[in-house]
């Protein structure tokens, strides 16, 4: 007779054992081991191993680049471009006319030369200007996406194997047209942000030559999933973060309530009275003199300074070194006072302060 060794089970009971009249040699029925218990739901659940070390993978911070791309910012620019995305599929597979396809994946900050050094040589790379905003932009998406790009406007399938080269003047001709009409979509996708014109100015196929910002500078980076007919690639389009700085912190901003804009209002008009009585010191002077160091360390008492004040000219009334008025000396009740005058060359009556 052949031993059987048995393992303990978590799921359900085991089957009941075969009757003693049983044939010794008559080989055991095998029933489906049962699952451990919980592990339907951990095989289900998004939270397995694999996925959490995906989501939750440690990131390298360099310090001497500090963040400025906030969560708000994203938000906003994360908006625009899906928006941009959905318009550009439509365009693309009515230019086309095969199956296209742009998704949003994300959305990151990134110093210009990190960025340069993730793309690969070759690709395809436009620049364009977005005036009136300063700074350039950047379309970049593998080279032989862009061929079967050409391949399918010219009326191929766009599934045979695509040259490995710069494109000639009329693949350039060609493109050109359809990259324009993308760029006038990135604009309307922007619109809720700031106001900008894309122009394309340049193509490259090296990324290294594609001078689209200093090496130091912060991008924003918008990745997308790219596919045409078969092909599939990633596609990114890059933003000077300081060109949009300020735009992306007005939309970013949350619509204040009426009671909220009555409080800052209340504030304001606070701030301005207290203001009105904050004191001021105010000095009425000769007009400046000019001595050497040596005269001035000599001084002693009874010394005369001649003040070279012309008898005749007002005196300076001055606060923090900045003269804002003229006067003469005077009194006003026992006291002297300086008298405003009005400004030298200045045809305005004259208004007496004691």
């Amino acid at each position: 007779m052949r031993d059987f060794v048995t393992t303990p089970e978590t799921g359900p009971a085991p089957a009941a054992a075969p009757a003693p009249d049983a044939a010794p040699d008559a080989a055991p029925t095998e029933t489906p081991e049962a699952a451990p218990a919980g592990a339907t739901g951990a095989a289900a659940g998004p939270s397995t191993p694999a996925s959490r070390s995906r989501r939750g993978a440690p990131r390298t911070y360099d310090f001497r680049r500090p963040t400025k791309l906030s969560r708000e910012h994203v938000r906003v620019m994360q908006i625009a471009q899906e928006n941009f995305a959905r318009q550009a599929t439509t365009i693309l597979t009515t230019f086309l006319r095969a199956g296209a396809r742009l998704e949003l994946v994300g959305i990151e900050q990134f110093s210009y030369d990190d960025y340069i050094g993730l793309l690969p040589n070759p690709s395809f790379i436009s620049t364009f200007t977005m005036e009136p905003l300063a700074g350039k932009g950047m379309l970049a998406f593998p080279l032989d996406i862009a061929m079967a790009m050409v391949d399918h406007m010219l009326g191929g399938s766009g599934n045979a194997a695509q040259p490995n080269r710069p494109m000639t003047g009329m693949e350039t001709s060609i493109t050109n047209h359809l990259l324009e009409r993308l760029f006038e979509e990135f604009a309307r996708s922007l619109q809720p942000i700031t106001e900008i014109q894309p122009v394309l100015v340049g193509r490259e196929y090296n990324p290294q030559l594609a001078q689209a910002a200093a090496g130091s500078d912060t991008v924003m980076v918008a990745t997308f999933e790219m596919a045409v007919g078969a092909r599939e690639g990633e596609a990114t389009v890059v933003l000077p973060f300081s060109s949009f700085a300020q735009s992306l912190n007005n939309a970013a901003s949350p619509q204040l309530s009426e009671q909220a804009l009555r409080k800052r209002a209340r504030a304001r008009e606070a701030l301005a009275a207290r203001l009105n009585l904050v004191p001021v010191d105010v000095s009425v002077r000769f007009a400046p003199l000019t001595v050497s160091s040596s005269d001035l360390l000599s001084l002693a008492v009874d010394d005369v300074l001649l003040l070279r004040h012309p008898r005749d000219s007002p005196l300076e009334v001055t606060t923090n070194d900045v003269t804002f008025a003229y006067a003469i000396a005077s009194n006003h009740r026992r006291r002297l006072a300086a008298s405003i005058v009005p400004t030298p060359h200045a045809p305005h009556a004259a208004k007496d302060s004691a």
